[in-house]
């Protein structure tokens, strides 16, 4: 199957064992799973903000285990410098000779710890590689391994020593996704599972089995891309998103890129439900994840409690879907 073109069934039934795969490692949070895959098959990026110990750092370890990825870790802090991230050159006194030396941007899953912790120069490192899939070191480009994703965290709660994130930074991930508190029995499974003769608070994925390779999931992202978007479709996404520029309560909306990422994710969403073609109902699905970090709440909205989800929502309301 490597070789071989898949299918949109082969596509769409490996991405589903995947899915699975995933969830028995990591317990609960099937929305956040299936959010990251969306963003997998549609070559995106993800922004993940929850409290620590939810299981980001194991999501992320658990999809390069089931997709025979190459996995890194970056813990951004205030002292970390652009070239921790990308890499730089050295000079090997022995031999005479420069040598690059990469950083842990080659691979193909990328976890940038608390983003928000470093500075804007830092941050600023990961946005060729985000966008142009290669690294400058020394004026000379080098390309990442494909699939390349990165998966940001953010702490929500600790605001001192964080820096928030360019509105640049923001634009170029094609999810915002929202992990949560497990359930009472998710969280009772959890507590059994890591408990159970085990030493430690580490989960244990030695038992999660390679589902696909890399080169497959680079089909799967090409099936994802030809998956059929009607013209009513197309222009249902164009409308919700030039709504939020007009839309009361927010200071400002968002730009073109978040009507051509309601699209990548939604043509990603049908290929996880098996269709061939995107749904109106595919980019209700994925709006809120792809729109909320592209638009920013008028200050007065901010202090009588509403979010940005509360507006999206209504602007998803008050937009008509193409009747078909």
């Amino acid at each position: 199957m490597t070789n071989n073109s898949l299918t949109l069934e082969q596509a769409s039934a490996l991405a589903e064992r995947i899915r699975l795969e995933i969830s028995k490692g990591l317990i609960g949070q099937q929305q956040v799973v299936r959010e990251t895959l969306v963003a997998l098959l549609a070559g995106g990026h993800v922004l993940i903000e929850g409290v620590p110990g939810l299981g980001k750092t194991l999501l992320v370890r658990a999809l390069a285990q089931t997709i025979s990825g190459q996995f890194a870790r970056i813990q951004f802090t205030p002292d970390l410098m652009p070239a921790d991230i990308s890499g730089h050159v050295l000079f090997d006194m022995q031999n005479q000779t420069f040598n690059v030396r990469k950083g842990p941007v080659f691979t193909n899953l990328l976890l940038a710890d608390e983003i928000n912790r470093a500075p804007a120069k830092t941050q600023s490192a990961l946005l060729e590689v985000m966008q142009e899939q290669q690294v400058t070191i020394e004026g000379k480009p080098y390309p990442v391994p494909l699939p390349f994703m990165t998966l940001a965290t953010q702490n929500p709660l600790e605001q001192e020593g964080t820096y928030p994130l360019p509105e640049a930074q923001l634009d170029r991930f094609l999810l915002k996704v929202f992990i949560g508190y497990p359930t009472l029995e998710e969280e009772a499974e959890m507590v059994a599972v890591v408990t159970d003769q085990q030493i430690g608070d580490r989960f244990n994925l030695a038992s999660l089995q390679a589902i696909a390779s890399p080169e497959q999931v680079l089909e799967m992202q090409k099936v994802a891309a030809n998956i059929a978007v009607d013209v009513a479709v197309l222009d249902y996404a164009v409308r919700i998103t030039r709504a939020t520029r007009q839309w009361q309560g927010l200071r400002f909306g968002a730009g073109p890129r978040g009507s051509l990422a309601l699209i990548r994710a939604a043509r990603a969403h049908a290929l996880l439900e098996g269709r061939d073609f995107v749904h109106p109902d595919d980019i209700k699905q994925v709006c809120l994840p792809v729109l909320r970090h592209r638009v920013s709440l008028a200050p007065e909205m901010e202090l009588e409690g509403y979010t940005a989800d509360h507006l999206l929502a209504a602007v998803l309301e008050k937009t008509e879907a193409p009747r078909k």
